[in-house]
């Protein structure tokens, strides 16, 4: 489904250029739930970003259902079936959440078809399906839409980077619902960056970057206990959290 061969991606700074991300290869197969992990400033939300076409890389290529999409813009890898969502959710002044989850589906959705979308995600949908997309919405809140936007869109490969940013614990517990949900029912693969214990432990596959490269990848029940074992060891630098 998804495959990176020898992807790196470096920045200018100074007098010569920083790489982020280097020589990474891996491949995401079909119908899978992979998590990506590692020590902050490792490249795992360059790397999401890349895989959506928000970043272009320096070297290397990447593959989507056997396509080389390495210079295709995110509106092409959109139509190709990948979704992106974002750390800090977009608030849409003006936008109804009914318009959004009609734009993601890319059709003209029935008030009780996107309602089903809500909830999906838990939301209450009568709450929520007339209300706008702005300030008044609370993190978790946006979260959960924009996952709805993205079952609402029913594609291939969805990309999400760290979905427990910036939210209480009471959505994470629900986010965690919604994930082992999407984990469950969702005909397609799922690619999730986080450092939380209890998303790593709904993953088929966990992959751990530090400092740009891949340290480790495989499945959960073979890294995950590596994982645990080397925060225990790390004072004051975990590899992932417990709480949101």
């Amino acid at each position: 489904m998804l495959e990176l061969r020898n992807l790196s991606f470096g920045v200018d700074a100074g007098p010569g250029k920083k790489e982020i991300l280097k020589d990474i290869s891996l491949t995401v197969g079909e119908n899978k739930f992979v998590v990506i992990t590692g020590p902050n400033g490792g490249g795992k939300s360059t790397l999401a970003k890349m895989i959506m076409g928000i970043e272009k890389p320096s070297a290397g290529q990447i593959f989507f259902d056997g396509e080389d999409i390495t210079e295709k813009n995110i509106t092409e890898r959109a139509n190709l079936g990948i979704s992106f969502a974002l750390q800090q959710p977009v608030r849409f002044k003006g936008v109804k959440v009914l318009d959004l989850i009609r734009l993601a589906a890319k059709r003209d959705l029935t008030a009780a078809d996107a309602c089903q979308y809500l909830s999906e995600v838990g939301l209450c949908a009568k709450d929520y399906i007339n209300r706008e997309v702005n300030a008044s919405l609370s993190g978790g809140e946006l979260k959960r839409i924009e996952i709805a936007t993205v079952l609402a869109r029913g594609t291939k490969l969805s990309v999400f980077d760290e979905p427990e940013a910036g939210i209480d614990l009471w959505s994470f517990n629900n986010l965690i619902e919604v994930f082992e949900n999407m984990r469950e029912n969702t005909h397609g693969s799922i690619v999730i960056i986080s450092h939380q214990e209890r998303i790593l432990n709904i993953a088929d596959e966990i992959v751990v970057i530090s400092d740009g490269s891949i340290l480790k990848h495989g499945p959960k029940d073979e890294i995950l206990p590596e994982i645990l074992g080397t925060a225990s060891a790390m004072s004051g630098c975990p590899v992932f959290r417990r709480d949101a």
